[in-house]
């Protein structure tokens, strides 16, 4: 069956879980709007019914650590720094008007992976490799036209389950020094382990309450946190990892949806959303790759039959 460009079939995602990307673009700076919801960022207001006041005054202590930890922290992804240019060789901008307002990651020399939450009409983005610094021409730059893009055709806007989408670059890649894709984890890849170390990279926001986005591209390291439904009962699904620090202050956060989470060399996550940014109590939640391997190749195999 052939297929065709797909959008999320339903409005864009602006309550409940909050995206870490900023659907509000900044005119002529990087300046992310506040109702963007790039890596959703969620706030959940918690009955009295539900926590007694013991677990208040010990989650009220956890949290405002959480905010100190991160607010602390040197101005970075959030808890991170700066990486060395074109070192990620697989990273993406993906970019409307020229601005940034979510991650990718490259996986073929014609495709790149992001979240369906990213999603605009395939004529008004571009998708820009080797790229570094957002505010500088630095002459290294891939910018590449989309021709299509497709949506996982069970992609829930508002659960975020299924948050995945590819994008088919107008020409192929040049894959040199600065531009190579990543190893995409797949059902073969061995599982990964708690407090497994992986590391998010983007151009996303460096601090809370900070709306402006990184001039370059940061990573931070985090651990992959297993039985995140403790954290954010029953809205983890299969297709989900939790990604964090235990003590708070290193995540992503808005400006980078999308971008890639790698674990052990191989891209096993999507930025997707979370409560918050590097809060202890809330890591990040990431669209779970390694799921999805048999859908990529068919989306792939049959854009090349026809």
């Amino acid at each position: 069956m052939g297929l065709t460009e797909q959008g999320p079939g339903g409005p864009r995602p602006g309550s409940g879980p909050v995206h870490k990307f900023p659907t509000g673009l900044a005119e002529t700076s990087l300046k992310m709007e506040q109702q963007s919801s790039d890596r959703v960022v969620q706030w959940r207001v918690v009955s009295v019914g539900e926590i007694n006041m013991g677990q208040f005054i010990w989650s009220a202590v956890l949290f405002l650590l959480a905010l100190t930890v991160s607010e602390t922290s040197s101005q970075r992804i959030i808890g991170g720094q700066e990486v060395q240019p074109y070192s990620i060789k697989y990273q993406a901008s993906i970019q409307y008007n020229r601005q940034h307002y979510c991650g990718g990651t490259l996986i073929q020399s014609q495709w790149v992976l992001c979240a369906a939450h990213c999603w605009r009409p395939a004529q008004l983005i571009q998708v820009i490799l080797s790229e570094h610094n957002l505010a500088v021409d630095e002459g290294f730059e891939q910018v590449i036209n989309v021709s299509k893009i497709i949506v996982h055709f069970n992609y829930n806007y508002k659960t975020f389950n299924n948050d995945i989408m590819l994008i088919k670059l107008s020409e192929p890649a040049r894959i040199n020094a600065n531009v190579q894709p990543a190893q995409v984890a797949d059902g073969n890849t061995p599982a990964l382990q708690g407090s497994t170390t992986c590391t998010v990279s983007g151009w996303g926001v460096t601090r809370l309450y900070n709306y402006y986005l990184s001039p370059v591209l940061r990573s931070v390291d985090v651990q992959i946190m297993p039985h995140c439904e403790i954290y954010y009962s029953g809205k983890i699904t299969d297709n989900m990892i939790c990604a964090g620090s235990r003590l708070g202050g290193k995540d992503s956060c808005q400006g980078d949806s999308g971008g890639p989470l790698v674990c052990n060399g191989n891209l096993e996550g999507i930025v997707s959303w979370g409560i918050g940014c590097a809060n202890a109590y809330f890591p990040g939640v990431y669209t779970k790759v390694r799921n999805y391997g048999v859908w990529i190749d068919w989306v792939i195999n049959s854009d090349n039959v026809n």
